[in-house]
């Protein structure tokens, strides 16, 4: 490949960078390059101040407080909850369940949809690049209801091989779970194109956007996904906090997922009412500085353009790309031109923690292993791959340090 130098585009990276003051450390004696981004991103100053402020200023229980802490703290909170329904463009904030994360809003609909509708025999439709996350929890809800899981196919080039998924729905899934943006491979699915094709079928559809709210724009009403799920800590927001999106006409005849306080009406020793939508999922005091601060991260991104950061980031990718693709014995694992900033790899002969090791010794963080996708790398026939994963406070010369490290470790283990 030629080599691609990053143009020139609308966001200053060097003001950008100032945002962010974790990146300015060294590590080991040498600047940190932080390239572990699908694993969580880093805060800007924004989003760490609004959980300072929050403690200082405005800390108090939400909802059932009449005094001026509870409601300022309640309008805080539900003011984040109303940024993430605009972000989405669901269509209310009935339909916004805040969570610890992606992981709890895909065992919410598991252990709630899931129960009362996989029944013996049905099927529920996953794809090859899942996340443990998008895949233990439909083996639990199978292994009870004795259904069954189908696995969509992989294409040579790490994409969705969608003639198997029409196949595997002629079969009736009840359910189909894939991932918008793979974790491991950076790989963008059809996400629309997947949804109306197991609608068609007359499956129910839970996407999981862990990977895919950093880089893009999501519409859920455009999509049509019946479950959309994703984690605040993902988009340069806190850890701890995450959204389930759901159709307020399918959560309405879900159960509650967990008992205690906020999620009822009234109760008395002989039983319950449940409370309305979205309040029924919150059981317990919520994560409310998280909440938040969430908001706070979408200002953020939205203030800087999803599509200005996702072009910043391709372009890294590409000059990544390019640069280790010349360097011999090194194999890309996810090849399609449909691709998040994604960069996963091996090199001949090496094991991937060696290089992430000796990596992390010049100042660079890459993560190594399986990506929580164990299933996936058995497929392709591998252990693990060493990923470099960029964010839009990332450099052209951050790419030029990470090939010079890898380099390094290369000369000294070979």
């Amino acid at each position: 490949m030629e080599n691609i130098v990053p143009s020139a585009n609308a966001l200053n990276i060097t003001r950008i960078r100032q945002d962010f003051p974790i990146l300015h450390q060294e590590v080991n004696g040498q600047p940190l390059v932080y390239l572990d981004n699908a694993a969580s991103s880093q805060k800007p100053i924004a989003v760490i101040e609004s959980i300072r402020e929050y403690y200082m200023h405005t800390h108090a229980n939400i909802h059932r407080g009449a005094h001026y802490l509870a409601q300022k703290a309640t309008t805080a909170y539900e003011g984040g909850r109303e940024k993430v329904r605009a972000h989405l463009n669901a269509s209310s904030v009935q339909e916004i369940i805040f969570t610890s994360g992606t992981t709890d809003a895909i065992n919410l609909v598991a252990q709630t949809w899931a129960r009362q509708n996989i029944t013996a025999g049905d099927r529920i439709l996953v794809s090859a690049l899942e996340h443990h996350s998008n895949l233990v929890p439909w083996q639990m809800v199978s292994a009870e209801k004795r259904a069954h899981i189908d696995v969509i196919d992989l294409n040579e080039d790490g994409s969705l091989d969608l003639e198997s998924y029409r196949i595997l729905l002629e079969k009736a899934p009840k359910l189909v779970a894939f991932n918008h943006v793979s974790n491991a491979l950076g790989t963008i699915n059809p996400a629309k194109e997947m949804i109306s094709m197991a609608h068609a079928a007359g499956a129910k559809v839970l996407v999981d956007g862990a990977q895919a709210m950093p880089h893009m724009k999501v519409d859920v009403q455009d999509l049509d996904a019946d479950f959309y799920a994703f984690s605040g800590h993902k988009v340069y927001g806190p850890t701890g906090i995450g959204i389930l999106y759901g159709k307020a006409a399918i959560l309405d005849k879900m159960p509650p997922y967990r008992g205690g306080g906020e999620m009822i009406k009234s109760v008395s020793y002989d039983g319950f009412t449940v409370n309305e939508l979205p309040y029924k999922f919150e059981a317990g005091t919520p994560h409310i500085e998280g909440g938040i601060a969430l908001g706070v991260a979408l200002d953020y991104v939205n203030q800087l353009g999803l599509e200005a950061i996702a072009k910043h980031e391709n372009e890294l990718l590409k000059l990544a790309t390019s640069k280790i693709t010349a360097m011999d014995g090194v194999q890309i694992y996810g090849t399609t031109p449909h691709k998040a900033g994604v960069l996963s790899f091996l090199v001949d002969g090496i094991h991937p923690y060696d290089l992430g090791t000796l990596m992390d010794q010049m100042g660079i963080a890459v993560r190594t292993g399986h990506h929580c996708a164990e299933p996936l790398m058995n497929k392709l026939g591998i252990t693990g791959t060493v990923r470099a994963s960029f964010a839009v406070y990332n450099t052209a010369t951050e790419v030029d340090r990470f090939v010079y490290a890898l380099e390094r470790a290369l000369q000294m283990l070979r």
